[in-house]
C-alpha cells in the first residue's frame, strides 16, 4: 500500500476510536505539561519547607516586601540580610523548578524512545495503553512526595509516559486514517495537548495552586489510568503496522534494529526531525514557560496579590495554542510545509522579543502578546504531527516520530539548565532571559531550509 487510502481490515468505527483515544491520551497528556509549568514551583517551595531549606511563610512576606514597579519608595526598606535572604531562597526555589522542568523533559525523551521503540516491537494500541497508564500512575505517586527529590524521581517516571504517548498516538492515526484526511487529523491531535494545557490551567485560575494546596494537582493527573485501561482493552492495532509485522514474520520484510533512525539512508531524516520538533521545544520550554513564574513572581507581589495571574497567563496561550495547533495541519498542507514552518518561526520570534523587551505581565496587554505568541507557537504542534510521520517508512516511523520529537527535549532541557544560570547572571531579571533564549526562533528560520520538501509526497511504506 504506497498511501493511507482505507486501510483493509478497519472500519470506520475503528478509526474513530483510535482518533478519539489518541485525542484523549495526547489531551491528558496536556494536562501533565501544564501542571510542570504551574505546580512545581508552590510544590517545591513546600517540599524545601519540608526539609528546612526554606520557610515558606516568611518567603511569602519577605516577597511582598519587595518594591513595586511604579511605587513610592517604602518607609522600611528591605534590610541587606532581608534581600540576601530573599535571593537565597529564591535561588533555590528556581534551580528545583528548572530541575522539576529537566525532569518532564528528559523524561518524555527517554520515554519516547522507550515507547517508540515498544510500538514498532509489539504494536501502537498497547505502547498508547501503556504510555497513558504510566503517566497516570507514577503522577499519582508523586502527590505522596515529602522531599524535592522523591517529586524529582516520580515526575521523571511519570513523563516518559508522555513521551511515549506522542509517538505512538501519532504514527497509529497517520496509519489509520486516509491521506486526503490527515491535515485535519494532524490539527486534531496537535491541538488536543493545548486543550488539556488550557483546562488545567482554566481549573487553577479558581482552585488556586500555593505551597500549602498543590497536592491536589496529582490527583487529576491520576485520572486518565481509566483511559489507559480503555484504549488497552479497546483500540484496534494499525493495519500498516500487522501488514508489516506479518511480513517480517514470513521473512519477506527488509530487517532493520533500532538502531536505523541513526544510520544512512535514515539519518538525514532523523536529524532534520530532531532540529524541527527541537525549536519549539525550546521555545516553549527554555523560553516562553518562564512567562509563567515570571508572573508568579509579579502576581504574588502586587497590591493586593494576585495569586491567579501566572493561571491567566497558561490559559491566554493554550486557548489560542489550540486554534494555532487545530489549524496546523491545514495549513501545512495549504501553503507547504517549509514555507508555513519559515513564516511561524518568523512571527514567535518577532511577537517574544517584543514582549520580553516591552512588556510586563501587569501591563493590560501583556495577556493579548502572550496569546499571539501562543498561536504561532501551537501552529508548529500541527504542522509536527503531519510532517515527522511523512520521514519515515512503516517498519520504523513510531521510533522515528518519537526520537525526532522526544530527542530534541534533551537539548531543551540543556537550555533550560543553562536559562537556569541566567537567572543568576541577571537577577532573575525574566525578561532579559526571555530576550536571550526566543533567539531561538530564528534558528528555526535557517533549519527549514535544509528539510526536504514532503508535501506532494505520501506515506512511504
Amino acid at each position: 500500500m504506497s498511501h493511507l487510502e482505507s486501510p483493509a481490515g478497519l472500519s470506520t468505527s475503528g478509526r474513530y476510536v483510535i482518533l478519539f483515544c489518541a485525542f484523549l491520551g495526547w489531551l491528558c497528556a496536556g494536562i501533565h505539561m501544564s501542571i510542570t509549568s504551574l505546580a512545581m514551583q508552590p510544590a517545591a517551595i513546600d517540599l524545601l519547607d519540608r526539609t528546612r531549606e526554606l520557610d515558606k511563610v516568611r518567603l511569602k512576606a519577605l516577597n511582598q516586601q519587595v518594591p513595586k514597579k511604579g511605587a513610592p519608595p517604602a518607609a522600611s526598606p528591605m534590610s541587606s540580610s532581608d534581600v540576601q535572604q530573599l535571593k537565597h531562597w529564591k535561588g533555590l526555589v528556581t534551580g528545583w523548578f528548572a530541575w522539576y522542568q529537566c525532569a518532564f523533559l528528559f523524561g518524555a525523551a527517554s520515554g519516547g524512545l522507550l515507547f517508540g521503540r515498544f510500538g514498532d516491537q509489539w504494536g501502537r494500541s498497547k505502547a498508547m495503553a501503556a504510555s497513558i497508564l504510566t503517566y497516570s500512575v507514577m503522577a499519582g505517586a508523586a502527590g505522596f512526595a515529602q522531599e524535592p527529590w522523591q517529586l524529582l524521581i516520580l515526575w521523571y517516571l511519570a513523563c516518559t509516559g508522555v513521551g511515549g504517548m506522542w509517538p505512538n498516538g501519532v504514527a497509529l492515526v497517520s496509519e489509520a486514517w486516509a491521506s486526503m484526511s490527515r491535515p485535519m487529523v494532524a490539527g486534531v491531535i496537535g491541538t488536543a495537548a493545548n486543550i488539556g494545557i488550557f483546562l488545567f490551567a482554566t481549573a487553577a485560575s479558581y482552585i488556586s495552586i500555593t505551597p500549602d494546596g498543590w497536592r491536589w494537582v496529582m490527583a487529576v493527573a491520576a485520572v486518565p489510568g481509566v483511559l489507559g485501561i480503555i484504549t488497552l482493552i479497546c483500540v484496534p492495532e494499525s493495519p500498516h503496522w500487522l501488514a508489516a509485522r506479518r511480513d517480517q514474520v514470513a521473512g519477506t520484510a527488509k530487517q532493520h534494529s533500532k538502531w536505523e533512525v541513526f544510520r544512512p539512508p535514515l539519518l538525514s531524516a532523523t536529524a532534520i526531525g530532531i532540529i524541527l520538533a527541537t525549536i519549539p521545544l525550546i521555545g516553549a520550554y527554555g523560553s516562553a514557560n518562564w512567562m509563567v513564574p515570571w508572573a508568579g513572581d509579579v502576581g504574588d507581589a502586587a497590591t493586593p496579590p494576585n495569586p491567579f495571574l501566572k493561571a491567566y497567563v497558561q490559559q491566554a496561550r493554550a486557548l489560542t495554542g489550540i486554534v494555532g495547533s487545530l489549524l496546523g495541519g491545514w495549513i501545512g498542507s495549504l501553503f507547504g510545509r517549509r514555507t508555513t514552518y519559515f513564516v511561524i518561526s518568523l512571527a514567535a520570534l518577532m511577537i517574544s522579543q517584543y514582549t520580553f523587551w516591552f512588556v510586563v505581565p501587569t501591563d493590560s496587554t501583556f495577556l493579548v502578546w502572550v496569546a499571539a505568541l501562543g498561536f504561532f507557537s501551537g501552529i508548529y504542534f500541527g504542522w509536527l504531527p503531519l510532517f515527522l510521520p511523512e520521514l519515515f517508512p512503516t517498519r520504523i516511523r513510531s521510533t522515528g516520530a518519537g526520537v525526532s520529537f522526544n530527542f530534541g527535549r534533551i537539548l531543551t532541557a540543556a537550555t533550560v539548565f543553562t536559562t537556569g544560570y541566567l537567572t543568576e547572571i541577571f537577577g532573575g531579571d525574566y525578561a532579559q532571559i526571555g530576550r536571550v533564549t526566543s533567539l531561538i526562533f530564528a534558528l528555526g528560520m535557517i533549519a527549514i531550509l535544509l528539510a526536504p520538501n514532503t508535501s506532494t509526497k505520501h506515506l512511504v511504506d
